[in-house]
């Protein structure tokens, strides 16, 4: 799978489409979408191209390839407009690779805004967490493998958290040793950075010995530059 991951679009037209042109150019097969797609925000000023109907048309064409978590600024009315489901608070992604011997491995992604479940503390085993607190079963809505359908594992581990809200780039493990991605975000940067989207790619172009190992690439919105990159 490779993906092309995006957040914090906040209603830029303009942003949407300069990152979507990533999704043909690094030959992407899905989009995670990780919030606050369409309205800008009322801390926020309106970004550079901002024209909420304009994202909806650039993300119509995707909308069979995108998996959408909902952020804290996605309203119900905003969510009518768009043509896929961006109902759920988190998802799970879970992509089976087979390594170069004929044996596979499962990456179990966690795919949230990260406005409700903290990153720097976020568990291996949040899945079972989840459940414990909300009374949720094993087939709780949100668990998808890369084809979309339900796949629950005795073993569900996270291995990367990716989420945005913060606007701020961030690629690192935490001390639960989980990785946590923050592809930043396309509108409307923070800290001093650039605007910039992320890849997720673990079709082998990451490789120890001869385990496949998934990569996780930071990139500037204008030119494409890698600034961050690590394995799993």
């Amino acid at each position: 799978m490779r993906a092309l991951i995006l957040s914090d679009i906040h209603g830029s037209a303009d942003a949407a489409r300069a990152a979507l042109a990533y999704f043909e150019k690094f030959l992407c097969d899905k989009i995670f979408l990780l919030g606050d797609t369409l309205y800008h925000g009322p801390r926020n000023p309106l970004p550079a191209g901002h024209g909420p109907m304009g994202v909806v048309e650039a993300l119509e064409p995707y909308k069979d390839k995108i998996i959408a978590v909902r952020g804290n600024c996605d309203a119900e009315v905003d969510l009518m407009m768009l043509d896929f489901p961006i109902k759920d608070e988190f998802a799970v992604v879970e992509d089976t690779v087979k390594n170069a011997d004929g044996t596979t491995r499962t990456i179990r992604l966690f795919l949230s805004h990260g406005h409700i479940f903290m990153p720097e503390c976020f568990p291996k085993n949040a899945l079972d967490c989840i459940e414990r607190n909300s009374g949720c079963t094993k087939t709780a809505n949100g668990v998808a493998n890369a084809n979309g359908t339900s796949n629950v594992e005795e073993n569900r581990d996270i291995d990367a958290y990716l989420f945005g809200h913060t606007h701020i780039f961030q690629l690192e493990q935490n001390f639960k040793g989980v990785l946590m991605m923050n592809p930043g975000s396309t509108s409307l940067p923070k800290g001093g950075n650039p605007p910039t989207f992320a890849i997720y790619d673990s079709t082998g172009t990451g490789r120890d010995s001869s385990k496949i190992r998934a990569k996780f690439s930071i990139h500037r919105l204008d030119d494409g530059k890698e600034l961050a990159s690590d394995l799993i």
